[in-house]
């Protein structure tokens, strides 16, 4: 799998935000915020398979 680039325009105030976060967990502000993506990204599939069991079985 390859890589591609994607450029952000942020504040100031969120940007020291950002690197605050990341600092507390020793990563990189790049890091941080792919972690924090692939994050969401699996937290909306797993909500979206937890709702489609639910449907399949009936439970509401």
């Amino acid at each position: 799998m390859g890589t591609t680039v994607l450029s952000l325009r942020i504040d100031g105030e969120l940007l020291d935000r950002l690197r605050n976060h990341a600092a507390k967990r020793g990563m990189s502000v790049q890091d941080y915020v792919i972690q924090t993506l692939m994050r969401d990204d699996f937290d909306q599939r797993f909500q979206t398979a937890v709702e489609e069991t639910e449907k399949f079985y009936g439970v509401t």
